[in-house]
C-alpha cells in the first residue's frame, strides 16, 4: 500500500487532505446535526476507502485521486459531526435556564476585565443538567474577599442561560465563538449566597494560564493601566480584551490589527531567537555536540520553546498554525527531506482543521493561511551575490513580501470585514519591525526586568500616535459591500498574481481578477419599492430602511457598556457589509435603548449630522417614489431629548401598494389617539411593535386599526422586562397577527414587493450550533 501511494506521488496525499478539509467545511454548513449513526458510518467508510484509494492510485491515477478525496471527505465530515454530537449532549437543560442555582467548579482561564466586572470560563463539576463549561460574568457589585484567579476552585451562586447572541447578516457569530471553545452556557454570578473560594490551585493546575495572568496583572500595574500598557500586556500574554476599543479602531484602519495579538510573526521570531540561543548553549558542551549536532538541537529547542510561548499566550489560531508549520519544517530538516510547499501548507491546514473544525469559520484562520500561501507561491528563491547585494535584495524582498500579503489579503478583508486599509502597506512596513523586533522582545524581557515594560509602553505610545495620524488621512480605508465567496477567492488569486515575481505583463493579468470584489454592489432596491431590516440589537430598537437610492436609520439601538454599543458592534458593520451610506438618522425618543449607538453611527456616517431633523408630526418627505410621514408626536410635544415614551416618534412609510408603521415606545393612550385621528389610514403591512411588546402598549383597537400582515418586536433574549408581555402575545395570537421577536428571529428582513413575508436571519442562516429559543411555557 505504501509503495502504491509512493508511486502515485503527492497527488493522493493532497487529494485526501483537501477532501478532509472539504468534509469539515460541508459539515459546518448543516442547519441541524444528523443522527450519530451516520457519522459513525462516515468514519468507518472513510477508513475502509483509504486503502482502496491507495491500490487504485498505483494502477489508475485519476480514480485513485477521486477515492482519496472521497475518503478524506468522509473522515473530515464524520469526525466533525461526531464531536458536535458529543457537545450537543452537554447542553444546558432548558428547565435550569434563568434559575438561581449554586455550582462548584474551577476557573480555567485567566479572568478578563470587562465593563463593570470580570469574565472567565468556568469548568463546572458534572452536576445533572449542567454543561461542562460556562462563560461567567462576575459584576463589580458582587463583593468578594479576594479577586478570583485562574486555577482556583469556587462555589458560586449563578443564573445560567443557553448561549445566545445577536444574529445579523455578515455579523459576528457570538454563538459560534462560544461553541468553538466548548462553552455551552453563559451566566452571571449572584450576590447571595456569597461566593466562596474552595481551594487555591496546586502547582500543576493550569501553570501556563496562571503564569500568563500573573504577568498580565504586573504589566498593567507597572504601566498604571495605560492604553499603551494594555497593548504590551496583549502582546505578551495574548489578552486582547485589554486593548481599548479606540486603539482597535486605529489598528484596524491602518491594517496592523494582526500585529497587536500573538501572531505567527511573533511566534516565528521567538522560535528563531530561541533556536539561536539553544544552539549557542549546546556548542558549549563537547559531550552534547558529540551526541547530537548543535543545529539540530537548536531547531528542536526553538520549536519547543516557541510552542511553550504560544501556550503561554493563549494558543490562538495564528499561534497554532505557526507552531505546526514550524514543526513540519523542523521534521523535514531533521530527516533531510523536501516537500513541495503546497503539501506542507495543506498538511498544517488539515491538522489545524482536524483539531479545531469550527476555527475554519473564523477570520483569523483564513488571514493566516492565505498570507502564508501567498508568500510561498510568490517566493523568488534564495538571495545570491555579495553581502551588499544580499542586503539590498533582503530589503527588496521585504517590500515585495509585504506588498504580496497586502494585495492578497485585501479581497479577503473585504469579504470578512468589508473594509481594507489603503495605508496598510506603509503602516505595516513601520509597525512590523517595531512590534516584532522592539516591543515584543521588550515585553518578554520585562518578565525578569520590569523597567523594560516602561520602555515598551513608550514605544507603543509613539507608534500609536503615528498610526492615529495615518488613520485620519483622507481615504485611509476603503469599504465595499460584502462580496460573494467566488469573488473574494478570485480577488485573492489576483492579488497574489500581481505581487508575484515575473514580467509585468504577466502580473497585470491579476488585475481583472480583482475587479469583481472591488466593484461588487449589494442587491439594489427597485424604484418605487422599499425594504425594512429590523436589526437584532438585543433589548432596543434599530431599523434600516432602504429605497432605490436612499437609506434611513430609525433608532440606533442600546449601549451595552462603557466600551460597547449597538452602533459599533452591529449597525456600522451591518451598513458597511451592505455597502450603504446613511442619508438620515431619525431617533424616536431619548431612551438609551434607542439612542445608545447614535454616536458611533454619526462618526461613521458624518452626513447624517449631529442632531438631524426633529421627529415631529408634519415632517414628511419622498425618496425614489416612497413616501415618509411622521404621525406622532405633535410639534409642541417634540422637544429635544423629551423624557417620556408618550413623545416617541411614529413613522409611516408607503408606496401606494405596501406600507410599514415604525413606532418607538408609544403607549396605549397615544395608540388610541392615533386611531381617533387617522382611523383606517393606519392600515400597514408591517408593524414595528411599540415598546418592544410592553403590556403598556399594543392596545387591541390599535392592532385592529393597523391590521398588519406581520409584526416585529425588537427584544432581547430573556430580557429583564419580560417583553413581549404574555398578554400582548395572546392579543396578537387572538387577532391572527404573526408576531416575530428578534430574540427568536434574529434580524428580520421585510420587502414591499412581498408584504406578507418576513425573512428571519436565525432561520435563513441556521447552523446547528445556533440557539433555537422558543416562547415561554404556555405562550406557544
Amino acid at each position: 500500500m505504501t509503495r502504491a501511494w509512493r508511486g502515485a506521488g503527492w497527488g493522493g496525499v493532497l487529494a485526501a487532505l483537501a477532501g478532509s478539509v472539504a468534509g469539515v467545511a460541508l459539515q459546518l454548513q448543516q442547519a441541524a446535526l444528523w443522527p450519530a449513526g451516520i457519522y459513525a458510518a462516515s468514519l468507518i467508510a472513510g477508513l475502509l476507502l483509504w486503502p482502496c484509494a491507495g491500490l487504485a492510485a498505483g494502477r489508475h491515477r485519476m480514480p485513485g485521486l477521486v477515492l482519496a478525496m472521497l475518503a478524506g471527505l468522509l473522515l473530515g465530515a464524520g469526525q466533525t459531526g461526531a464531536r458536535a454530537g458529543l457537545r450537543a449532549h452537554d447542553a444546558l437543560v432548558p428547565a435550569l435556564e434563568g434559575r438561581e442555582i449554586v455550582v462548584e467548579g474551577r476557573i480555567d482561564r485567566m479572568p478578563q476585565h470587562r465593563d463593570g466586572g470580570l469574565r472567565f470560563a468556568f469548568d463546572l463539576d458534572g452536576a445533572a443538567g449542567l454543561p461542562g463549561r460556562a462563560m461567567l460574568f462576575w459584576p463589580e457589585a458582587v463583593p468578594a474577599a479576594e479577586a478570583p484567579h485562574a486555577g482556583e476552585r469556587w462555589r458560586l451562586a449563578v443564573r445560567l442561560r443557553a448561549p445566545h447572541g445577536n444574529l445579523n447578516p455578515h455579523g459576528f457569530d457570538y454563538e459560534l465563538w462560544l461553541y468553538e471553545q466548548d462553552i455551552q452556557a453563559t451566566g452571571t454570578v449572584r450576590a447571595a449566597p456569597a461566593p466562596e473560594r474552595l481551594a487555591r490551585p496546586d502547582f500543576w493546575a493550569l501553570p501556563l494560564e496562571r503564569a500568563s495572568e500573573w504577568v498580565r496583572d504586573r504589566i498593567l500595574a507597572r504601566t498604571d493601566g495605560s492604553s499603551a500598557g494594555r497593548v504590551v500586556a496583549a502582546l505578551v500574554t495574548g489578552d486582547q480584551s485589554a486593548i481599548a476599543p479606540a486603539d482597535w479602531e486605529v489598528f484596524r484602519a491602518t491594517g496592523v490589527a494582526h500585529l497587536m495579538s500573538i501572531s505567527g510573526l511573533h511566534v516565528t521570531m521567538f522560535a528563531w531567537l530561541a533556536a539561536a540561543v539553544v544552539g549557542r548553549l549546546w556548542r558549549l558542551s563537547p559531550r552534547l555536540m558529540l551526541r547530537w549536532p548543535a543545529p539540530h538541537a537548536g531547531l528542536v529547542g526553538g520549536l519547543l520553546l516557541a510552542a511553550l510561548y504560544a501556550g503561554f499566550s493563549g494558543w490562538g489560531l495564528p499561534s497554532q498554525r505557526t507552531v505546526w508549520m514550524l514543526a513540519v519544517a523542523v521534521l523535514l530538516r531533521l530527516s533531510a527531506r523536501r516537500w513541495p510547499w503546497p503539501v506542507a501548507w495543506l498538511v498544517v491546514l488539515a491538522l489545524v482543521v482536524a483539531l479545531d473544525p469550527w476555527g475554519l469559520l473564523q477570520a483569523g484562520f483564513w488571514l493566516s493561511f492565505v498570507a502564508v500561501a501567498a508568500l510561498f507561491a510568490t517566493d523568488a528563491g534564495p538571495l545570491a551575490g555579495g553581502a551588499a547585494n544580499r542586503r539590498s535584495g533582503a530589503v527588496r524582498r521585504l517590500l515585495r513580501e509585504q506588498m504580496v500579503v497586502t494585495l492578497a489579503l485585501a479581497p479577503l478583508g473585504l469579504l470578512l470585514f468589508q473594509q481594507v486599509s489603503l495605508v496598510g502597506l506603509a503602516a505595516n512596513l513601520l509597525a512590523i519591525p517595531v512590534v516584532t523586533l522592539v516591543v515584543t522582545p521588550l515585553g518578554m524581557l520585562g518578565i525578569v526586568l520590569p523597567p523594560a515594560w516602561d520602555v515598551a509602553a513608550f514605544v507603543v505610545e509613539a507608534l500609536r500616535g503615528g498610526l492615529a495620524w495615518a488613520a485620519q488621512m483622507p481615504g485611509a480605508t476603503f469599504s465595499a459591500a460584502a462580496p460573494p465567496l467566488w469573488a473574494a477567492a478570485a480577488g485573492v488569486a489576483g492579488g497574489a498574481l500581481m505581487g508575484a515575481p515575473g514580467p509585468l505583463a504577466w502580473r497585470l493579468m491579476g488585475l481583472p481578477l480583482l475587479l469583481p470584489v472591488l466593484l461588487w454592489r449589494a442587491e439594489p432596491v427597485a424604484a418605487g419599492e422599499f425594504e425594512v431590516l429590523a436589526a437584532d440589537v438585543g433589548q432596543g430598537g434599530a431599523v434600516i430602511v432602504r429605497t432605490a437610492g436612499h437609506v434611513l436609520l430609525f433608532d440606533a439601538g442600546p449601549r451595552y457598556g462603557a466600551r460597547a454599543d449597538a452602533g459599533t458592534r452591529v449597525l456600522v458593520p451591518l451598513l458597511r457589509a451592505q455597502g450603504l451610506r446613511l442619508d438620515r438618522l431619525l431617533l424616536s425618543h431619548r431612551d438609551a435603548d434607542h439612542t445608545g449607538g447614535a454616536a458611533a453611527v454619526r462618526a461613521a456616517h458624518p452626513a447624517v449630522g449631529e442632531a438631524g431633523p426633529p421627529c415631529a408630526r408634519g415632517l414628511r418627505w419622498q425618496w425614489d417614489g416612497v413616501d415618509f410621514e411622521v404621525l406622532h408626536p405633535a410639534p409642541e410635544d417634540a422637544r429635544p431629548l423629551a423624557p417620556h415614551n408618550a413623545t416617541s416618534c411614529v413613522l409611516r412609510i408607503g408606496n401606494g401598494r405596501a406600507s410599514a408603521l415604525l413606532t418607538g415606545d408609544i403607549e396605549q393612550p397615544q395608540e388610541l389617539q392615533l386611531v381617533a385621528d387617522h382611523g383606517e389610514a393606519l392600515r400597514a403591512d408591517l408593524l414595528l411593535v411599540a415598546h418592544h411588546g410592553s403590556r403598556s402598549s399594543s392596545a387591541e383597537p390599535w392592532l385592529r386599526a393597523v391590521r398588519p400582515a406581520v409584526a416585529v418586536a425588537q427584544n432581547g433574549w430573556r430580557n429583564p422586562f419580560g417583553h413581549p408581555a404574555p398578554e400582548v402575545r395572546a392579543r396578537f395570537r387572538r387577532l391572527g397577527i404573526p408576531l416575530h421577536e428578534s430574540a427568536v428571529c434574529g434580524a428580520a428582513q421585510w420587502r414591499s414587493r412581498a408584504p406578507a413575508a418576513l425573512v428571519c436571519e436565525r432561520q435563513a442562516a441556521a447552523r446547528y450550533w445556533h440557539h433555537r429559543p422558543s416562547p415561554p411555557a404556555g405562550e406557544e
